[in-house]
C-alpha cells in the first residue's frame, strides 16, 4: 500500500518531476519530457482530479505491468458525479481511449426534464448520453444502445483485452464479484470502509503470471487505518473469506519495505548462484560455467538446469529492480548502492543474452520473455533501432548462412566485442550442434554426415590467427551445408529437384533398406539399390501426398492409413516400412 499526497504547489510539482525521472533510461526520460508540457498544464490548473489523473497517466507510462499492456487499474471515485468528471477529463487526453466507466447510473430523459442546466444530474446524464454511450462499440464501429451493453463490453475488454481497456472508473459497482487477474493497481479517491474496502483490495490481489506478485493500492484519501480495520475484520476466523479468491494472502505491507526485501533477496539469490564461477568472473568465465566445454557434446544438456535457474534468477532480479527503480532512494538505499544496482542489472542482462546466444537458446521463448524484454528496455538499457531488419529473429546458424560468418559474429555472438576467439569458436560449435540435434530426425543420413564434419571442426586448431581464420572458414562452409546451400553437396537426380521431401527419402532409403535386411524375417526380398531407390522415393512421395488424410500426424488411426499406403511400396517389409515412416513423419512438408 502506498499513500500519495496530491501535489499542490509548483515546487512540489518540480520535485515530483525530478523524482519521476529517476531510474529511467534516456529513452524513457525523453518520452516523459514529451508528456510533461501537457501534464504541467494539468497540474498547475488547481484541479485536484486533474492532478490525480496526471499521476495515473504517469504510472501507466513507467510502472511495471501498467506500461507493457499486461496490467490494468481501477479508479474508485467518491460519487457518480466524480466518476463522470474523471471520465470526461480522461477523454480530453490521448489516454482516454483506454478508459471506461461503470456505475449504477442509468440515463433517463424523464428524470432530468425538470433539472436545471448546470445540475449534477444533468451533468451525469450528458456524460452518459454524449460521451459514454458514444464510445466505439464492440466490433469497431457504431455506438452503444444501452448502458448494459456498454458495461458488458467494458468488463469483457478489461478482463480479456488489458491492452485496449487499461483503466475502469467506478464508485462501488464491480468492487464485489468481479474477477480480473490483470488488475494490478487500485487508486482510491473514495473513503471506502469495511466490506467495500476489503473487496476493493481483493480486486488487485489475483495472481496473473510471474510478473505479478501482489496488487498495489494507491491511496489518495490517507485511509490506511480503514484498510487495516477492514482486513482485521474480514480476515478473522469468524468470517468467510472465500470471496477474496484462492490463496488471497491479504496483509497490508509497506511498499518500500516489501520492494526492498524482494530486491535484496533476488540479488542475493543471483550472486549465490554465480558464486562458483571462476575469477575474474567475467562473461567468458560465466559462459564456461553455465555451458561447459564445446568439446563435450553432453555439456549443454547437462548444464541446462543450471542455465534455466540462472535465467529465472536474472528475471527475478530485473523485475524486483524495475519495481523499485524510481524509488530506490526513498527505500533507503545510498547513492553508491543505487549505482551498484544499475551496473549489476546491466551486467547480468548482458550476461544472460550472451549465455543464451552461446548455448543457441536465444529463440527458446518462455512465457516471461516478452515481459523481460520490455523491462530491460525500460529500466536497464534500451535497444538501439533495429538495423537487422528481418534478420533479427534468425538463429546464429541461420545468420551465418544469410550474411556470412564474420557479420553473424558481430551481430549476434560478440556484439559487444568482449569475447576471445576461443569463446566465439565454442559458441559457433554449440549453435551448429544444436541445429544438428534439433533437425536430425528430418534427415538422419544428412545430419549424420554433418555430425562427423562438426567433430572434425571441434578437433581443428584455433589458437593462432591463421588457424582461427581457417576455423571460421570451415565453420561457415558447414553452416551453409546445414542450410542446403553448399555447392559441394551431392547433386540430386533431376526428378527430385525442387522436391525436398522426396530427396530426403531418396538419401535415406539405402541405409533404411540395409538395416532392414539385417533384421528382416519376412520372405519378401529387399528392393534393389541404385535407380530403384529413386523410384521408391517418388512412389512413397506420391502415395503420401495422395492418400495421407489431413492432420494425420499424432492421430493413431490416420497414421495407420499412411502406414497401409506405404507398406506395399516397401515390399511389405515391416522393419523398412516403420523406419521410413519415422522419417516421413518428421517432414514438415507432409
Amino acid at each position: 500500500m502506498k499513500p500519495r499526497a496530491v501535489q499542490t504547489s509548483p515546487k512540489a510539482v518540480d520535485n515530483w518531476f525530478e523524482k519521476a525521472a529517476k531510474g529511467l533510461n534516456n529513452y524513457q526520460k525523453s518520452m516523459l519530457r514529451k508528456r510533461w508540457a501537457t501534464m504541467e498544464d494539468l497540474m498547475s490548473s488547481g484541479e485536484r482530479k486533474q492532478r490525480i489523473m496526471a499521476d495515473i497517466i504517469h504510472d501507466f507510462g513507467v510502472r511495471p505491468r501498467l506500461n507493457n499492456d499486461r496490467g490494468t487499474a481501477i479508479l474508485v471515485a467518491a460519487s457518480i458525479y466524480d466518476a463522470c468528471h474523471y471520465y470526461r477529463l480522461f477523454q480530453n487526453t490521448g489516454f482516454g481511449q483506454h478508459c471506461g466507466i461503470v456505475t449504477s447510473f442509468e440515463p433517463n430523459h424523464n428524470a432530468i426534464s425538470q433539472e436545471p442546466k448546470d445540475s449534477d444530474e444533468r451533468y451525469k446524464f450528458d456524460t452518459y448520453t454524449q460521451h459514454v454511450l458514444k464510445a466505439v462499440s464492440g466490433g469497431g464501429s457504431g455506438s452503444f444502445q444501452t448502458t448494459t451493453q456498454y458495461e458488458t463490453e467494458m468488463k469483457r475488454r478489461f478482463i480479456e483485452e488489458p491492452a485496449n481497456l487499461k483503466l475502469l472508473i467506478v464508485v462501488s459497482k464491480l468492487l464485489t464479484g468481479f474477477d480480473a487477474p490483470s488488475c494490478t493497481y487500485i487508486y482510491l479517491d473514495n473513503e471506502l470502509r469495511d466490506h467495500n474496502l476489503f473487496q476493493a483490495i481483493c480486486r488487485t490481489n489475483r495472481l496473473d503470471g510471474e510478473d505479478k506478485d501482489y496488487g498495489h493500492i494507491v491511496d489518495y484519501k490517507e485511509s490506511l487505518e480503514n484498510v487495516q480495520k477492514a482486513l482485521a475484520v474480514y480476515t478473522s476466523d469468524e468470517l468467510d473469506t472465500d470471496s477474496c479468491g484462492e490463496g488471497a494472502d491479504l496483509t497490508v505491507k509497506d511498499w518500500r519495505e516489501e520492494g526492498r526485501a524482494r530486491l535484496d533477496a533476488a540479488r542475493e539469490a543471483l550472486i549465490y548462484l554465480c558464486a562458483p564461477v571462476k575469477q575474474p568472473q567475467g562473461i567468458e568465465q560465466h559462459i564456461h560455467y553455465f555451458c561447459g566445454s564445446a568439446g563435450d557434446a553432453a555439456a549443454l544438456n547437462d548444464n541446462e538446469p543450471l542455465r534455466i535457474a540462472f535465467y529465472k534468477a536474472v528475471a527475478a532480479y530485473v523485475r524486483a529492480y524495475a519495481d523499485m527503480a524510481q524509488n530506490l532512494e526513498e527505500a533507503g538505499y545510498s547513492a553508491a548502492k543505487i549505482d551498484a544496482f544499475e551496473k549489476e542489472t546491466a551486467f547480468y542482462t548482458e550476461l544472460r543474452a550472451a549465455i543464451k546466444n552461446h548455448a543457441g537458446e536465444e529463440l527458446d521463448t518462455k512465457p516471461f520473455e516478452a515481459d523481460m524484454r520490455h523491462l530491460i528496455n525500460t529500466y536497464i538499457q534500451a535497444d538501439p533501432a533495429d538495423v537487422l531488419g528481418d534478420l533479427s529473429s534468425l538463429s546464429l546458424t541461420e545468420l551465418i548462412i544469410e550474411t556470412g560468418i564474420h557479420d553473424a559474429i558481430a551481430r549476434k555472438l560478440n556484439e559487444k566485442g568482449k569475447l576471445s576467439n576461443n569463446a566465439i569458436a565454442e559458441g559457433i560449435i554449440n549453435n551448429v550442434r544444436k541445429t544438428i540435434i534439433r533437425d536430425q530426425l528430418t534427415d538422419p543420413k544428412f545430419y549424420e554426415q554433418m555430425s562427423k564434419l562438426l567433430e572434425d571442426l571441434i578437433q581443428q586448431k584455433r589458437d593462432d590467427t591463421e588457424s582461427y581464420a581457417q576455423f571460421l572458414k570451415n565453420a561457415e562452409a558447414l553452416a551453409k551445408q546445414l542450410g542446403g546451400r553448399s555447392e559441394g553437396s551431392n547433386p540430386l537426380p533431376a526428378a527430385l529437384q525442387g522436391n525436398k521431401e522426396a530427396a530426403v527419402l531418396y538419401n535415406n532409403l539405402p541405409g533404411v533398406l540395409m538395416a532392414a535386411e539385417l533384421f528382416n524375417h519376412t520372405a519378401e526380398p529387399a528392393p534393389a539399390y541404385g535407380d530403384e531407390c529413386l523410384n521408391l522415393a517418388l512412389s512413397l512421395d506420391r502415395a503420401i501426398r495422395d492418400k495421407a488424410p489431413a492432420g494425420w500426424k499424432g492421430d493413431p488411426a490416420r497414421e495407420a492409413q499412411v502406414l497401409n499406403a506405404i507398406f506395399p511400396i516397401m515390399k511389405k517389409n515391416k522393419a523398412a516400412t516403420l523406419a521410413i515412416f519415422e522419417i516421413i513423419k518428421n517432414q514438415p512438408g507432409y
